[in-house]
């Protein structure tokens, strides 16, 4: 067992824990987290994704230990109490969470792709959540969900031209 000391949507958690407890069953079985989702337990699928000291990361490949002293934003950070983020809130509107499995994984890529870029274009976009598996959207309602949630869907629902 080991000691580990993380700070995740800015609450620090201390656990000991197994040194092969991975950061994914850390967050749902250890500090009660459990919108981050197991979809493939081997790093294709996105699912697991969260921002560990501004990269994502698929936390199913990260050991709990690994993570020691880091900084973790999972999707239970993305929302401020009860009110959804702008992003949350054009995925509503764009019917862009169908099952919602992959969504927090998504969402964390998405995330992590605005904070770098926070204007993408369809093919920035795509680049973004390229290693995020959904099988029920076909992602175009995902793509238009960050083009509305960045400002560049007219009233329309078109995207702009500037």
């Amino acid at each position: 067992m080991m000691k580990v000391t993380v700070t995740v949507n800015g609450e620090v958690y201390e656990r000991e824990v197994p040194e092969s407890k991975t950061l994914l069953h850390f967050l749902r079985e250890e500090i009660g987290l459990t919108g981050t989702k197991e979809g493939c337990a081997a790093g294709e699928c996105g699912a697991c994704t969260v921002i560990m000291n501004g990269k994502t990361v698929n936390s199913c490949l990260v050991l709990a230990v690994e993570a020691e002293g880091a900084n973790i934003v999972t999707i239970e950070g993305e929302a401020k109490g009860n009110e959804l983020s702008d992003l949350q809130q054009a995925f509503e509107r764009n019917h862009a969470t169908q099952c919602g499995f992959c969504t927090p994984g998504m969402m964390m890529s998405i995330r992590d792709l605005l904070a770098r870029n926070p204007k993408p274009s369809v093919e920035e976009i795509k680049q973004g959540i390229e290693g995020n598996f959904c099988r029920c959207t076909g992602y175009v309602q995902v793509i238009e969900a960050v083009l509305d949630a960045t400002g560049q869907l007219d009233k329309k629902g078109e995207l702009k031209h500037v």
